[in-house]
């Protein structure tokens, strides 16, 4: 005889079942881009790799750009919904006529500020940068000073760096891609200097291939010239993402403040656990102290303030970039931050 189930229960079960099969249905897709595979980008991955963006319903993918710009143009393109990397690319996609917001500042000074020497250089006495200024290679150029990418976050702030001591235009700035093709550059005397984080200093000295003669990123060194705190990386979209999904802006908002919230609070070993797959090419001391450094220069509020803005514009707003200045209100969102702040306070 068959077994029937009382009406009731059927009921029970069906509600159930459409319920999940919502929630199932609810679960939104999005794309954000980060440029080289690096910690500096740690927020990102961690909001990934500890489930915040799934938690806030959200199924992501995320794409390697291989620099800076090419992120930007990846986003720009409607390929991706968020980007996290310098704000000059938010600044320039707003020049551009394609207005864009930042939603967090992920730090308060460039984490790539080692400037590393070929090792046979430096052995000549070349160990400043004003030596390496004044050098010449064989056939008479200038040095070839090397960066991720031109108009990057390391170009950027090198050239910033470089112009204080009226260096800049006495090297010749080249961009050199990802972290395999950066160091490789290095080690082929391709290039003669690089602008580098943390884990690829490690990684050049460790195997002889570069020494450091300057460190823009030293806390001491950045307040001498920059002045203090500057939204250097932030997480940034489209005006128009936030207009037409406001509801995913919130959700990746609150992912990556999350992020920065869990970074505060555990060791630089146990965040290099949940990102080491985005960061394989380099050995697992070099990311260790370039994890250390960002936990250091972390913006852990994420608000942008009149004050940190205008300093910021001392190197934005140069020759360099050709970027007319703009007001803080057309480059960061706050409602969003503001909102996260408010839905996980920190502890």
């Amino acid at each position: 005889m068959a077994f029937i189930l009382p009406r009731r229960t059927i009921l029970i079960a069906t509600v159930a079942t459409m319920a999940l099969t919502r929630r199932a249905s609810a679960v939104g897709k999005g794309v954000a881009t980060y440029p080289v595979a690096v910690p500096a980008y740690l927020q990102m991955y961690l909001a990934q790799e500890l489930g915040y963006l799934k938690d806030e319903g959200f199924e992501f993918r995320l794409v390697q750009g291989g620099s800076g710009v090419k992120s930007r143009e990846i986003m720009a393109s409607g390929e991706a919904d968020f980007a996290i990397e310098d704000i000059v690319h938010c600044l320039q996609l707003n020049n551009r006529g394609r207005p864009a917001r930042a939603v967090n500042a992920a730090d308060t000074r460039s984490p790539s500020q080692y400037f590393l020497i070929r090792k046979d250089l430096f052995d000549q006495g070349i160990d400043t940068i004003q030596k390496l200024a004044a050098w010449k290679r064989p056939d008479g150029r200038k040095p070839i000073f090397g960066v991720s990418s031109l108009g990057g976050t390391a170009h950027l702030w090198a050239n910033f760096f470089m112009e204080h001591y009226g260096l800049a235009e006495q090297v010749t700035w080249v961009g050199v891609g990802n972290v395999d093709t950066m160091l490789g550059s290095l080690k082929t005397k391709q290039i003669d200097a690089l602008a580098a984080p943390a884990s690829l200093k490690v990684d050049a000295e460790s195997h002889d291939w570069g020494r450091t003669i300057y460190h823009g990123s030293d806390e001491k060194v950045w307040n001498e010239i920059v002045g203090g705190n500057v939204p250097v990386n932030a997480n940034i979209c489209l005006l128009s993402t936030i207009k037409k999904e406001p509801e995913k802006v919130q959700a990746y908002t609150n992912a990556v403040y999350r992020a920065a919230q869990w970074v505060k609070t555990h060791t630089a070993d146990q965040i290099y656990d949940h990102i080491e797959t985005y960061v394989g090419s380099t050995s697992r001391e070099g990311n260790l102290l370039e994890i250390q450094t960002m936990k250091e220069v972390t913006d852990y509020n994420g608000l942008i303030d009149p004050a940190t803005y205008e300093r910021g514009g001392k190197c934005w707003y140069r020759e360099l970039t050709g970027i007319k200045p703009i007001p803080l209100t057309e480059v960061f969102d706050d409602s969003f931050l503001r909102k996260a702040q408010a839905r996980y306070p920190a502890g």
